[in-house]
């Protein structure tokens, strides 16, 4: 676990790529791959890394919406370039257009809004937040390295309601990387909801049961967050239908802020 958090850390620290275009709103970054036994790149690295190349472009303020498109699958033996095209950068907002490709080939693109943090009056209307649960409903997230616990169990095959909740806390970190950890962590199990439903299947079923790929993922930022203090996840499945699957859900934290809602479409085919 210890070498899969270390090779995340490695992937967000983007490096600057020579642009092949004079136009000073260009800038062009790189970024290397997990090490996953994985047939693909992991959306939730590339959501990451997309957040990580509209900060270093837009420093002075912080994401607040991101709208990723997913064209094909990513190689995992080649890294990936960051195109970012400043399309806006003022006093309060700007935006920012990203395309990730290997070779010539795009992978995903996301549109990028950014803001100043501004004072004013706040409310919220969300349910309540349970109590961190206790130690013994720790349970392992493939491909999240950090401590999570949660109640109902992914992997199960019994037919449920298509809703899953989960505790998350990452080990200490620079808190510039908690928005692309957090993102990170929203591609993970939205289909795994989504299946809940059908008796008999589970998301360990994917390329053998059914065949399952993230063909778009949106995600909001409403307030600052820290992923090494307790995060809750509470999300939601309301429609499978016509080969695809439809999930959103929010981020709160251990108090009751919502700080964060996601949402994302996925290609689910299920086998016959």
């Amino acid at each position: 676990m210890p070498e899969l958090w270390n090779d995340l850390l490695d992937c967000l620290d983007l490096r600057p790529y020579p642009p092949d275009t004079d136009d000073p709103a260009v800038a062009v970054f790189e970024g290397s791959n997990q090490k996953l036994d994985y047939h693909r790149l992991f959306g939730g690295q590339i959501l990451g890394q997309f957040l990580q190349a509209a900060r270093l472009t837009c420093p002075s303020k912080g994401v607040k919406s991101m709208h990723a498109l997913f064209a094909r699958e990513g190689r995992a033996d080649e890294p990936v370039r960051y195109e970012v095209t400043t399309q806006h950068d003022g006093r309060s907002f700007a935006t920012v257009a990203v395309v990730a490709r290997q070779s010539e080939r795009v992978v995903a693109t996301a549109a990028i809004s950014l803001h100043c943090g501004e004072d004013g009056p706040e409310h919220q209307s969300v349910s309540t937040v349970p109590a961190v649960l206790p130690g013994e409903f720790r349970v392992h997230l493939d491909l999240l390295p950090w401590e999570t616990r949660a109640a109902a169990d992914l992997n199960a095959t019994a037919a449920a309601t298509p809703d899953f909740e989960f505790w998350m806390r990452t080990p200490e970190v620079d808190g510039e990387l908690a928005q692309a950890l957090t993102a990170y962590a929203t591609d993970l199990n939205l289909i795994g909801t989504a299946l809940r439903p059908l008796r008999g299947l589970s998301q360990l079923g994917n390329g053998t049961a059914f065949t399952s790929a993230v063909t778009s993922h949106s995600l909001w930022f409403h307030r600052p967050l820290r992923t090494d203090r307790w995060l809750f996840f509470r999300q939601h499945s309301p429609l499978l239908a016509h080969g695809r699957c439809f999930g959103r859900g929010d981020v709160l934290t251990e108090d009751g802020n919502l700080v964060a809602s996601y949402a994302q479409e996925a290609l689910l085919r299920i086998h016959p």
